[in-house]
């Protein structure tokens, strides 16, 4: 088909296009989501995609689909592996009869996650192979590959590319679309699919036997290889390898790992013909250990003893001084340059008109002294607002919340929440807060989308990945199920019906549910709302700052007056906020 210039994950896809994909899952996360969204808005599309609502759910389907016979893709990010571990331990041990790819993109340095784990560590404990790209064209060519050893070894196979891979651009060589089987059939076989303790004790004992096969078919299929040049070595994975290549002195050899597990016959015929190893690799020492193990004497330079660090993510500047400090560069050609001084620092913020914003003004407004929980979203933003105390993962605002409550702090206890966060992980936690007699008010932010990752649509969004209408769910429905007695839904642009409703929850016991409904600005912009914009009229202004406090983009301070600049979206918010009816909407005095 030729080249085409693509993001990372727009080579992904379409390399699983090339594979004959037949279903799709999983649950939007940077930098993973562009993914499904490229593979959703394919014409002519002969596949299923869905966005589930959580990892778990997304692996269980695909799991499914890949025992009935069809090829299968179910993507996240590493922190969402967490939340599939479950099933992916145990889908080793059932196997599949179809390729099940389990795209986790890791996200080194967290550019935009909680941490920086390193999805290899899974694929080790639940012993099924692991491919790890060292550029977006070997991304893109090693998913057929990953489809097919799926299918030769009748595993999982993970597929783990980083931030690097999934965001950059290049000329990618791609190939023509391949047609799936489309439709599956599920045969019967509770020996291999019922894990009671009887089969499973078998099927652990089946997938042991097939560690050793595994190992030797990633060398032959090259994802490990080496070329040897000296007695002194490098050997690198991941996009660190790409960069080691760049800056490989003469008579240095060079050992690239670009799948997992090793074979550590094959690792330590490498090893032992030289005087001196330094392993390059992003996060977990994976390699590093399965070198030290192959060693015997020879020294080996990494993580372990200083020479590479363990967390943040690899450059060429930064490989070029491991190399230096280790010995491999007498000197740096890449040096760090030093940062300009005094730049202003430029932190994200939430949007002109975000809903969150007024929101957390609110909160703050009728629960001072308080303590405040939050979650994963673009709402984790309130901790420049002061009212974000803590941030785990996704769901976590209201258990912790719960938890706080029992622990005996005597001060109100508010915790905040998204739409797609609560469907996510978040209904459990507030069925076991109600259950077990918590004290805590819950507001969930519902701008009906899955705002922080792309606007992916969510079951509360009334359309599913692909477009087709789905009925929305009703978040109020769910917490009366749960049991709470106290739920209220309000528009946060109406500023005192947001306070009025907040006192309300304050004077009451129990578990109080707040959904502060209000389309995301940007979504709204793209359905064509318009609500106009508002101006500062500066003969009335004093000066006060009142609006300025709020936080929003589109109020500016100067000349000793407010004004309002075009980023506004007409919420209308600052002009309730005003005390002196200094600003209205453009055309009304």
């Amino acid at each position: 088909m030729g080249r085409k210039y693509l993001l990372g994950n727009e080579a992904i896809a379409h390399a699983c296009l090339e594979s004959g994909v037949d279903f799709v899952s999983g649950y939007p996360g940077t930098p993973s989501s562009e993914v499904i969204d490229v593979l959703r808005i394919q014409p002519d599309r002969s596949y299923y995609v869905e966005w589930s609502v959580n990892e778990k759910v997304a692996l269980e389907n695909a799991l499914a689909a890949a025992w009935c016979g069809i090829r299968a893709l179910c993507t996240m990010k590493h922190v969402g592996l967490n939340v599939a571990a479950d099933p992916l331990m145990t889908s080793a041990y059932t196997g599949v009869t179809a390729g099940l790819v389990i795209m986790s993109a890791d996200d080194p340095f967290a550019h935009s996650s909680q941490n920086e784990q390193d999805s290899r560590c899974y694929a080790h404990f639940a012993r099924i192979p692991c491919l790890d790209p060292a550029s977006i064209q070997e991304a893109h060519d090693m998913i057929p590959k990953a489809f097919s050893l799926s299918e030769e070894f009748g595993l999982p196979v993970l597929f783990r590319p980083t931030t690097r891979i999934c965001h950059s651009k290049g000329d990618i060589e791609i190939s023509e679309p391949v047609e799936g089987l489309r439709k599956g059939e599920f045969h019967k076989d509770p020996r291999q699919y019922v894990v009671i303790p009887a089969h499973t004790r078998l099927l652990h004992k089946k997938l042991n036997e097939k560690q050793p096969a595994i190992r030797k078919r990633l060398v032959e299929l090259g994802y490990n290889r080496y070329t040897i040049q000296g007695k002194t070595a490098i050997i690198a994975s991941g996009i660190g390898a790409t960069y080691v290549q760049e800056l490989l002195p003469d008579g240095v050899s060079f050992m690239k790992i670009g799948a997992y597990p090793i074979d550590e016959e094959w690792l330590g015929d490498f090893v032992k013909k030289h005087e001196k190893i330094l392993v390059i690799e992003e996060l977990a020492p994976e390699v590093e250990e399965a070198v030290r193990q192959a060693a015997g004497c020879v020294p080996v330079l990494g993580k372990k003893n200083g020479f590479a660090p363990f967390e943040g993510e690899l450059s060429p500047q930064a490989v070029a001084a491991i190399m230096e400090r280790a010995g491999f560069l007498k000197k740096n050609p890449l040096p760090l340059g030093d940062p300009l001084q005094n730049l202003p620092p430029r932190p994200p913020i939430l949007c002109a008109g975000c809903l969150h914003r007024v929101a957390f003004y609110a909160i703050k407004k009728v629960f001072r002294d308080a303590v405040y929980p939050s979650d994963i979203g673009c709402y984790t933003l309130g901790l420049q607002l002061g009212v974000v105390d803590t941030t785990i993962c996704m769901g976590a605002s209201i258990t912790v919340a719960s938890g706080i409550f029992h622990a005996g702090d005597p001060r109100d206890i508010v915790c905040t929440i998204g739409d797609s966060t609560f469907l996510h992980t978040g209904i459990q936690g507030l069925l076991n807060a109600v259950y077990n007699g918590a004290n805590i008010t819950v507001v969930i932010l519902d701008n009906r989308i899955t705002a922080m990752t792309g606007h992916q649509p969510n079951p509360n969004s009334g359309m599913t990945a692909c477009g087709a209408e789905s009925p929305p769910v009703s978040l109020e429905a769910i917490c009366r199920a749960c049991g709470v007695i106290f739920v209220e839904s309000v528009n946060p642009y109406e500023v005192t019906g947001m306070v009025t409703v907040l006192q309300e929850a304050k004077k009451r016991k129990g578990v109080k549910v707040i959904i502060a409904k209000q389309l995301c600005v940007i979504s709204a912009r793209r359905a064509g709302i318009k609500r106009g914009s508002y101006q500062v009229n500066p003969e009335i202004c004093t000066g006060c700052g009142t609006c300025v406090r709020f936080g929003c983009p589109a109020i500016e301070f100067a000349d000793e007056r407010a004004r309002i600049n075009d980023l506004c979206s007409g919420c209308a918010v600052c002009a309730q906020l005003c005390p002196v009816g200094a600003i209205s909407r453009e055309g009304k005095k």
